[in-house]
């Protein structure tokens, strides 16, 4: 039991639900439904994405099932052209599919449909490295990277780890991967990166949760944050072919963690995981 009393499951489900697509987060970062602006059709229409988001992640709209607008509609109390905009947005995220003749769908994703996302991510993210280190990064945003290092050590320096833990290493590790893209100076790089990680789970913190709540939990981070100290020495001893290599094995982690969540009995208790279809 954590220390704030929440249960482990609940606190999971949090913790999985803004941990689920990176872009998504990136763009409404410390927004949710019950806290954006009341007033003007953009606020409408931000409030009717998040909520639709939530409902699809948590479940209530079954992978494979079809969004019939109109109950979207009495729902959740919104007008029928932010509810459009929502859907039209929420394709772009990757998590609905347009149907031939009109409407969506809730999108279903193959295992391997995961597994090379995060593949694409790691070669990515591992090229970004590479270029850091033969370019020479920036001292300014090498620094922002060590103290951000230095803030998951104060995290993982308990013996175990509560669900407050576990949310501020997932808001941690996002910072360092963004300041990972950051350090190579390439905005096309940048800009690919943050497509692959609009994929839904494909995000460096995307199965971090998997972990949370179990014996090894804690043992897993400590092993990706050494490679996160191993890295961004590589970067900044100029070491390209080091510092790609040791990205790419990063992301090997995530990989590890897909496996074991799809072989999971309580797949369907963790919301977004359920869009995943097991390998038959």
């Amino acid at each position: 039991m954590s220390k704030n009393n929440k249960s482990p499951q609940n606190a999971m489900n949090i913790i999985a639900i803004k941990a689920v697509n990176t872009k998504a987060r990136g763009q409404f970062e410390g927004v949710n439904s019950e806290n954006l602006p009341q007033n003007g059709p953009q606020s409408v229409q931000l409030r009717a994405q998040l909520q639709l988001r939530e409902m699809i992640l948590a479940g209530e709209l079954p992978a494979g099932s079809r969004i019939a607008e109109l109950t979207i509609v009495e729902k959740l109390g919104f007008s029928r052209t932010p509810i459009r905009a929502a859907l039209v947005k929420l394709e772009q995220e990757g998590l609905l599919d347009a149907l031939p003749n009109g409407g969506y769908a809730v999108k279903t994703f193959s295992e391997r449909d995961v597994a090379e996302a995060i593949e694409l991510r790691g070669t990515l993210e591992g090229l970004s490295a590479r270029l850091a280190a033969e370019r020479g990064a920036a001292p300014v945003v090498l620094n922002e990277a060590r103290a951000c290092l230095q803030a998951i050590d104060a995290v993982l320096s308990e013996s175990t780890l509560d669900d407050e833990a576990f949310a501020s290493y997932v808001k941690l590790n996002e910072q360092f991967h963004a300041l990972l893209s950051e350090l190579s100076g390439s905005s096309v790089i940048a800009k690919e990166l943050e497509r692959v990680c609009g994929l839904p789970f494909a995000s460096p913190s995307g199965f971090v949760i998997v972990q949370a709540n179990t014996p090894k939990a804690r043992d897993m981070l400590v092993v990706a944050q050494d490679q996160h100290w191993q890295v961004l020495d590589a970067i900044d001893r100029r070491e390209g072919s080091r510092a790609e290599s040791l990205m790419r094995e990063h992301s090997r982690i995530a990989q590890r963690n897909l496996r074991e969540v799809v072989q999971s009995q309580t797949l369907n208790q963790l919301p977004g995981v359920s869009l995943i279809r097991k390998r038959s």
